[in-house]
């Protein structure tokens, strides 16, 4: 088989998996003090930028379930070098714009294909390597989708301090054909995962209409009120079209999802669960405290305070490569939920918050956001075999996108629009987050002690070998159905 000269050594594997994912997700968290500066420079309006924003996000949503059914039918190596090479192109569109068609479209390929690249380049490098190697893997994924947002706000800060923006988009570009590279230097060819099965054209399209228009709408939000056609029938459409697909997965014979094996497991829900509350909740701690205090400081002035949230994603990271191998993963998640509610409650006393104040609300943040997700995708993907682990990332991935991407601008126009001006209506918003994150740990806990789940330790060796999950996982609910089962059998026994 043709191999790459660096094929197989797992630091130029991971190096390219770094550098593939953080470019989009840092620059999209670094969009914020930017997008006046690319509006004027590309006579983009406020409305067109969040649509644009929208469109990129809504692509990297649908690229987790494309991704999958790309590696069942295709060479995956082979398919990995053409999203690197489509990322280089999609980043040196968006650096050299010359008009809002232009820039639309290098965002919405670089969403594409960084989604792409994390569904086909991170389970193999979780499983593709001896056990021992997982506690990096964990921590360079958390430092790539956690780390690279945390990050986002001072970069953005920083280049917008000297009024230009497409420096840090060139800087983009060199970093995605730096991935490319690496693609080439590490490929090693495989086969398609599954070359016999059917193609689930209706679950891609759903996952298309269902992303896109739901984006789309959420994206009218900068210029429409929420019940007006073009926000509330996108939105709602698109909601349901997602909703569909899930029920349509959870009964298909031979689905492109795994859905039924996890959606009827204890610690895949829980897993699930708390990655979409601390994606929601998150939300109201970074994007609209930021907001507030774009009046009374410079945009760098800003990423500064944000930093700690950088600090508290290299804390968990670290802590995440610790305990992966210990029976304390199960904890992890649930302390996050906790860090998580603690630093929007300090956000939330008073707003806008200190400079002081700020510090500590983004270092509990960060130390939240970095110890919730990934941890519990982690969870999930535990609790079923290796191979299936392309596609529960898919599924987190998915639905994650949708919680955090989607969710953002809706706080945003509520934040706007409830009370008697924005600072109240920030408030309320962030005692909303709040709430989101102390529900996410509830029901965490809740679905743990109804499945009569126990925290276990797991054993990566069999995990690693590909038919059994790391650690046994009951039946969602399996405790309230026995009980069910042991009182009716009693009630006919008394009949």
């Amino acid at each position: 088989m043709r191999q790459g000269p660096l094929a197989g050594r797992y630091a130029a594997v991971a190096a390219m998996v770094m550098l593939a994912l953080i470019p989009y997700l840092a620059l999209s968290a670094a969009l914020g003090p930017l997008t006046s500066i690319i509006g004027k420079q590309l006579h983009m309006s406020m409305q067109t930028l969040s649509l644009s924003s929208g469109l990129a996000n809504a692509a990297y949503a649908v690229g987790t379930v494309l991704a999958v059914q790309f590696a069942q039918h295709l060479p995956q190596r082979r398919m990995l070098l053409g999203y690197a090479a489509l990322l280089v192109i999609g980043s040196i569109l968006a650096a050299a714009a010359q008009d809002p068609g232009m820039y639309i479209a290098g965002r919405v390929i670089q969403g594409l294909c960084t989604s792409l690249l994390l569904i086909a380049a991170v389970p193999p490098l979780a499983i593709g390597y001896p056990a021992n190697k997982l506690r990096d893997t964990a921590v360079i994924m958390n430092m790539c989708i956690f780390g690279a947002v945390a990050l986002g706000p001072f970069i953005g800060g920083l280049q917008a301090q000297s009024d230009a923006w497409r420096p840090l988009f060139w800087i983009v570009a060199g970093i995605s054909v730096g991935a490319l590279l690496l693609a080439v230097l590490t490929f090693e060819d495989a086969p398609a995962a599954n070359p016999d099965s059917p193609p689930d054209l209706p679950a891609i399209a759903l996952a298309g209409i269902g992303c896109v228009a739901a984006f789309f709408g959420a994206s009218q939000l900068t210029t429409h009120r929420f019940l007006d056609p073009v926000v509330i029938v996108p939105l709602l459409g698109g909601l349901a079209a997602i909703v569909i697909l899930v029920v349509y997965q959870y009964r298909a014979k031979r689905p492109l999802l795994t859905i039924r094996t996890m959606l009827t497991s204890s610690m895949p829900v829980a897993g699930i669960a708390v990655a979409l509350f601390a994606a929601a909740a998150s939300v109201s701690a970074t994007v609209l405290t930021a907001a507030v205090l774009a009046g009374r400081y410079s945009p760098l002035h800003i990423g500064v305070l944000y930093l700690p949230e950088v600090a508290g994603a290299v804390i968990t990271a670290v802590v995440l490569g610790l305990v992966i191998t210990k029976r304390a993963m199960h904890y992890l998640p649930l302390a996050g939920m906790v860090f998580l509610a603690a630093g929007i409650l300090v956000f939330a006393i008073k707003v806008p918050s200190s400079q002081a104040a700020t510090l500590v609300g983004s270092g509990l943040t960060g130390i939240g956001l970095g110890a919730t997700v990934a941890p519990a995708l982690f969870v999930a993907g535990f609790s079923l075999p290796s191979a299936n682990l392309q596609r529960v990332f898919a599924i987190v991935e998915l639905f994650r996108a949708v919680a955090a991407f989607m969710v953002a601008p809706i706080f945003v126009y509520f934040a706007a629009t409830v009370g008697s001006s924005a600072l109240v209506g920030t408030r309320i918003a962030l005692w909303i987050g709040f709430g989101l994150a102390v529900a996410g740990a509830l029901v965490g806990v809740a679905l743990y002690a109804l499945g009569g789940a126990r925290p276990q330790t797991p054993d990566l060796e069999r995990f690693l070998a590909g038919e059994h999950p790391a650690w046994d996982s009951p039946p969602l609910l399996a405790k309230v159905r026995r009980r069910m089962a042991t009182t009716r059998v009693a009630t006919e026994s008394a009949d």
